[in-house]
């Protein structure tokens, strides 16, 4: 287990603080014991917890190009069918991770490819499961490529208390499932759009691991070469941002939306 690199900053900034704030009531008020206490107590509670929301785990990972991994650490909230109008502009199944404050927030590609398209969106703050948020809100899109020419959308979405995306990709570069391609601060979510008659292998409500649940499994085009599953194992980050903006066994039966929708979102219930 390490610190993200992303807390660095919000880390030394806690510890300044923490440790001012003491500094402060040991000078001006020595003989308030039970103050100092709950000073002391509340103190070690915020370290810990800007500790624990920067954690970048160790993983030990299995690429399979005939998978999807699941992005981000969080709890499923949506998985229907709709209308894809960024870039793929067709019918595709979406799957929506939300992540609180108390999940790892380190973003993994969920397939190894090249990334064919990069887009970020300046937007709103809306909370993450406001049916407006993945049109509206900050927001970055990315797709990727696979060897089988299987195209994959996902989407970072900033929420009401996640106010800085983080993203390490851009179009061009070769990407590897698993690997980190960005960061969300303080919850929010993510979005993953896959082609129709993509076999989905998690329910609504199901708590999911970044780099770890697959989410799905990919039908290849016929002729293409599937390449084989490997094991490696994760422990180091990405070496510069580019940049830094404020299983359950059986098929699940995918639900179509009615009339075609620009993001569609449904509220977590």
């Amino acid at each position: 287990m390490t610190i993200h690199k992303e807390g660095y900053t919000s880390l030394a900034v806690t510890i300044l603080f923490i440790f001012v704030l003491n500094a402060v009531i040991q000078f001006y008020l020595p003989q308030a014991h039970s103050l100092k206490w709950f000073v002391y107590i509340l103190s070690a509670l915020l370290f810990l917890i800007i500790l624990q929301f920067f954690r970048s785990p160790k993983l030990t990972i299995t690429q399979d190009e005939t998978q999807v991994l699941c992005p981000a650490d969080g709890k499923v909230v949506v998985i229907e069918e709709t209308e894809e109008p960024e870039f793929l502009k067709d019918r595709r199944i979406q799957i929506s991770v939300f992540m609180s404050p108390i999940n790892v927030h380190v973003n993994r590609n969920p397939i190894s490819g090249v990334v064919k398209y990069f887009k970020y969106h300046p937007g709103k703050y809306l909370v993450a499961w406001h049916p407006k948020s993945s049109t509206e809100n900050e927001r970055t899109t990315v797709v990727t490529e696979n060897s089988a020419g299987t195209q994959v959308l996902f989407r970072q979405i900033a929420g009401a208390l996640a106010r800085r995306i983080c993203w390490y990709v851009k179009e061009g570069d070769k990407v590897q499932q698993g690997d980190q391609f960005g960061f969300i601060k303080f919850g929010s979510r993510v979005d993953i759009f896959l082609p129709l008659g993509t076999k989905v292998k998690v329910n609504i409500n199901d708590v999911v691991k970044g780099g770890r649940t697959v989410l799905a499994e990919l039908t290849p085009p016929e002729g293409a070469k599937v390449v084989k599953a490997e094991t490696k194992v994760i422990a180091t980050e990405p070496k510069e941002a580019v940049v830094d903006v404020e299983l359950p066994a059986k098929p699940v039966k995918v639900t179509k939306a009615k009339t075609p929708a620009k993001g569609s979102d449904k509220k977590v219930s």
